[in-house]
């Protein structure tokens, strides 16, 4: 058997012209792929060479993925791309029926998802409009018991959308509000409709009039609103929801006579980031991409016992006071020493008016609290609640305005108790 040269690049410019469109199709689909990236795949080809397909995919997957997230996306287009490599017209030709197979399947997961849509963009723009078949009869549909587009994208997990489908939940993202009833607070202030006698101010009006009482003047006690506090957890386990959550704090921060006095933003992973004054942009793009630059261990690891220790030493004081509203959001999955976890996660407690806990793993029907992590933190949470959807974020109102609400700590702390 001869044996099989490199492959000359330069003599076979549409296998060259097939990696420039594969890696369009891999930068739609979310893959951080820029020209750069596809000489040197180019390069690497042409140098490399291949006698078999294993060696040309680990080819191109040593030059464009450098995340272990992306290996899925970059392994279903490769499967969906190189069907055919002899051309690209014949390859879409026979691509795009198998494509939509993929994308009408109702169990399909979201990386065949993105890879579909992500081949499909910009390819069936220039395909012949179909021609409108003869019908002899109009047909009617009763639609009045069948889910809206935007009902399904409420109730649908974060990690199962397409990335049209996270663009639009971005958008209903951006007109949730997060309403809260305001605090009593101690100081009083003079008003004619209340309830108590400021006997003060009576007895200085009275001297002004020889001592005698004309005029009962009257208080109560002023409101005030509590502050937010977001602690959002942005390890590899938590990064796609992580991502649509801080749309969401984006809009909460920025809404137009918002209830909370002020938010506090934090994000963590292997270490402790505020990104309080980034989501003060107006430009929700401008305020994420600055938080991301600030934000150092995106989709990394996750020490949430080392992390609650340094928001308690450096920023409980600051932005604790006065009753703040803490929101937790994080899977619980840590390999922090349980005894040092239990101690942060106890005194955010009690320096917190309600500590909520959102998990997106509360999702799955018969979740037991396995992990450490998740077992050690919920008895010192008031409430447990799930934050895979637009959905559950929408319920955040009644929860924060329940005390009573504990979601499902109590039946969770009776799976431990067993």
């Amino acid at each position: 058997m001869p044996a099989h040269t490199p492959l000359d690049i330069p003599d076979d410019p549409k296998l060259a012209q097939n990696i420039i469109h594969f890696a369009r199709a891999l930068r739609s689909a979310g893959l951080p792929v820029g020209p750069g990236r596809v000489i040197d795949a180019i390069r690497a080809v042409e140098a490399a060479g291949f006698t078999e397909r294993r060696d040309f995919y680990w080819t191109l997957h040593a030059c464009f993925v450098n995340r272990p997230e992306h290996r899925i996306v970059f392994a279903q287009i490769f499967r969906l791309y190189w069907r055919d490599p002899r051309f690209l017209e014949h390859m879409m030709s026979m691509l795009l029926p198998a494509i939509r197979g993929v994308q009408e399947e109702q169990k399909a997961n979201a990386a065949e998802k993105r890879a579909a849509e992500a081949l499909l963009q910009g390819v069936e723009q220039g395909l012949p409009d179909p021609v409108p078949e003869e019908t002899g009869s109009e047909i009617e549909i009763d639609a009045s018991l069948t889910m809206s587009a935007e009902e399904r994208l409420r109730t649908l997990d974060f990690e199962q959308m397409s990335t049209e489908e996270v663009a639009r939940a971005k958008r209903m993202l951006a007109r949730l509000e997060l309403p809260v009833k305001p605090l009593k607070s101690r100081r009083t202030r003079i008003d004619l409709q209340g309830h108590r006698v400021a006997w003060r101010r009576t007895m200085r009006n009275s001297m002004r009039q020889g001592g005698e009482i004309y005029d009962i003047a009257l208080k109560k006690r002023q409101q005030r609103w509590p502050n937010l506090v977001v602690l959002c957890d942005i390890s590899g386990s938590m990064s796609q929801y992580s991502r649509v959550i801080l749309h969401f704090l984006h809009a909460v921060s920025n809404a137009k006579g918002a209830d909370w006095a002020k938010v506090h933003a934090f994000t963590f992973g292997t270490r402790l980031t505020n990104i309080t004054r980034h989501l003060r942009h107006r430009d929700v793009d401008a305020a994420l991409a600055a938080a991301g630059a600030e934000a150092q261990d995106w989709e990394g690891g996750t020490r949430i016992g080392s992390c609650l220790h340094t928001f308690n030493r450096d920023w409980s004081r600051r932005v604790m006071g006065q009753g703040a509203v803490v929101l937790l959001i994080t899977d619980g999955l840590d390999r922090d020493d349980p005894v040092a976890l239990e101690k942060e996660i106890e005194r955010l407690h009690l320096s917190a008016r309600r500590l909520i806990w959102l998990n997106p793993l509360l999702r799955w029907d018969g979740f037991a609290p396995k992990a450490q992590g998740i077992r050690t933190m919920l008895p010192h949470v008031d409430s447990f609640r799930a934050g895979h959807s637009i959905a559950s974020l929408e319920d955040l109102a009644d929860v924060i305005s329940r005390p009573e609400d504990v979601g499902e700590k109590a039946r969770l702390l009776q799976l431990i108790a067993e």
